[in-house]
């Protein structure tokens, strides 16, 4: 065997050898990766209400106002209330609302957020407790995913654990698992997780970045064999090349 021949079976069995590692790499990353089977973005919502009955004199807001902590909302005007603090039994203002001695009471806004529904309108009556608006809290947006696992791989999803989030544009959003709950059903782990980002800004990515967009997530399972040093290396080279 010549030595040009012998340098060409050395040069083969490298290309060999690295392809293989290659791919024992890459099913090792795809085996340490579990997709969600549904996945929609949520925020935090909170429904407004007065807990007095009355007529509506005024209303501030209409869907899609953004509103900070303090901006009024609904006025409401209670002969009930007017009643009660005649007694003494309603005099201190809160977070949520402001009381006058006349008998109204006005809704405010406990933080920022965006109004996203508008049941009341100027004029109304409302019912006690009944809901006037709906509001989305500001920054409050996370992706809530439901994943099939099977029980060993459910023991591997870690709170921290890296999540890239897939919009409908196929933009990507780096983020983390906050919480997991799981029910199991036919021997398989039905997990539900929150997956909080910073990069969650309402209205971003040409407004796809919003409460009711369905996305895709895939999530890092925590992985401590011989491969693990080995393949996060690995994909975080994946990573920087795009």
């Amino acid at each position: 065997m010549t030595w040009s021949n012998r340098f060409r079976l050395v040069g083969g069995l490298l290309v060999v050898v690295l392809v293989c590692a290659a791919l024992t790499l890459v099913l090792n990353r795809r085996l340490g990766q579990a997709t969600s089977t549904t996945a929609t973005i949520r925020a935090e919502v909170l429904d407004v209400g007065s807990d007095y009955a009355g007529t509506v004199t005024a209303a501030e807001v209409a869907e899609g106002d953004e509103v900070a902590a303090g901006d009024p909302l609904f006025t409401v005007s209670s002969l009930t209330l007017q009643h009660d603090i005649a007694l003494g039994l309603v005099s201190a203002d809160t977070s949520a609302y402001q009381v006058a001695p006349d008998g109204t009471i006005t809704l405010v806004a406990p933080y920022d957020a965006v109004v996203t529904h508008v049941a009341a309108r100027e004029g109304g009556f409302v019912q006690a407790g009944e809901v006037v608006a709906s509001l989305e809290r500001e920054g409050s947006l996370f992706v809530d995913a439901r994943l099939t696992l099977d029980p060993s791989d459910f023991a591997r999803v870690r709170q921290g654990a890296e999540v890239t989030v897939v919009l409908p544009n196929q933009a990507e959003v780096a983020g983390e698992v906050a919480s997991v709950a799981v029910q199991n059903t036919a021997n398989q782990a039905e997990a539900t997780i929150e997956v909080t980002s910073d990069a969650l800004v309402r209205g971003a990515e040409h407004g796809l970045v919003a409460s009711g967009t369905p996305v895709t997530a895939s999530i890092e399972l925590h992985d401590d064999g011989p491969l693990a040093g080995v393949d996060e290396s690995f994909g975080e080279f994946l990573r920087k090349v795009g």
